[in-house]
């Protein structure tokens, strides 16, 4: 079996453009991937459309090793978001097409599962004005849809430094969302690299009386010394450290991993080279007893490429979901996920990546002129296509 084809599809939504890519293959067997290259589009599919011809076109898909290996290696370049999003298109497409070739799950490729089912956490629920009260009510909408868990950025559009009363505001929405979800519903505070190192400590204290299941990306991610910072000023408080969607290779994780700065590790697999790189990391990050929670901000094909990594990953905590509030015709271009239900997914049932991709669907929402940018006021409302 050979790769004859390569097709990027790009699909819109307000404040997202998520490429597709579909791989067919000579035999008839059609694979897809899929990612949502923040603002990066463009980057992307000029990338793909070198790459596919040097390293794509004609190779087997069963041989995804030697195929990412040289993706990776071969154009004498370090590899980063963009490249790493490019490789997992392809990676995730030829696992989709592995397993159909085989008739089976994915997740049974790569060991077997360890779980019967996988536990969600809510995101882009909070699309509403950014008070106590429309955060308590929004939150109140997420436990009703039977999810455990949920995520949100309290900070506006802070960085590095708060006023007083972004301070004090901050403090104010995610008391009145734990409020609103009681005492055993996990809730994640979202920091998205905004702080200096004195900033995100002293929110942390601030915010360890409401519980929260982690701190995420508490400051810039170039800088892993001074997360390490950050990490040993707030271990007393129990309360781990999450990070990693923008970092994109194992050499990256490798400086985190040595100075133990975290305690969660959550690449994004469709940023960081496809299933099996991911599976590679959340081995690594076991060797320090660290449990992995991917970022997951894209449709129906690249969460299910996270639920098969779930499957079959023993430290798998948590996966991240948004659409079941954020752009309700993402899910449409797609059959087979399984919806979350009490704050579960269960497993993909069909062979492959076990979702049935409709483009005619993709190609109802054309790709939009977006600028997501977390810098701005209002940017939790998700409306970033610019006229």
């Amino acid at each position: 079996m050979k790769i004859s084809k390569v097709t990027p599809l790009v699909m819109g939504t307000p404040w997202r453009n998520i490429t597709f890519v579909r791989v067919d293959t000579d035999e008839g067997l059609i694979g897809y991937g899929e990612a949502r290259a923040v603002n990066r589009t463009d980057s992307v599919n000029g990338y793909l459309s070198e790459a596919v011809p040097r390293y794509v076109l004609g190779e087997d898909p069963f041989n995804i090793e030697g195929l990412v290996h040289r993706m990776f290696r071969e154009d004498y370049a370090r590899a980063g978001e963009t490249t790493m999003t490019g490789i997992a298109l392809i990676e995730m497409a030829c696992w989709d097409i592995i397993g159909k070739s085989v008739g089976q799950p994915v997740y049974r490729l790569l060991g077997g599962a360890v779980r019967e089912k996988v536990k969600a956490y809510a995101n882009g629920w909070y699309t509403v004005e950014r008070t106590p009260e429309e955060f308590h009510k929004a939150a109140k909408q997420v436990i009703a849809r039977g999810y455990q868990a949920l995520k949100f950025d309290p900070f506006g559009a802070g960085l590095y430094e708060l006023t007083t009363r972004e301070k004090h505001k901050a403090i104010e929405l995610v008391e009145a969302v734990r409020a609103a979800v009681g005492p055993d519903v996990e809730i994640m505070i979202e920091m998205h690299g905004r702080f200096n190192p004195p900033t995100a400590i002293e929110m942390a204290h601030e915010l360890a009386q409401f519980k929260p299941s982690w701190f995420e990306e508490p400051v810039p991610p170039e800088n892993l010394p001074a997360l390490k910072k950050v990490a040993q000023a707030i271990a007393p408080l129990g309360i781990p450290i999450a990070t990693g969607e923008r970092l994109h290779t194992i050499h990256e994780y490798r400086e985190l991993f040595e100075l133990q700065s975290a305690d969660i590790v959550q690449p994004d697999l469709s940023h960081f080279g496809g299933i099996l790189n991911t599976k590679k990391l959340a081995a690594c990050a076991d060797a320090y007893y660290m449990l992995i929670a991917p970022h997951n901000v894209g449709g129906p094909v690249s969460t299910a490429a996270a639920l098969h990594l779930g499957a079959c990953t023993s430290n798998f905590k948590i996966l991240e979901y948004f659409n079941d509030f954020a752009d309700p015709h993402v899910k449409k271009v797609a059959t087979g996920l399984p919806e979350v239900v009490d704050g579960y997914f269960s497993l993909p049932s069909g062979p492959g990546l076990g979702v049935i991709v409709d483009e005619d669907a993709i190609r109802e929402y054309p790709r939009q002129n977006i600028h997501f940018n977390l810098f701005t006021e209002d940017w939790h409302k998700r409306e970033a296509k610019i006229a």
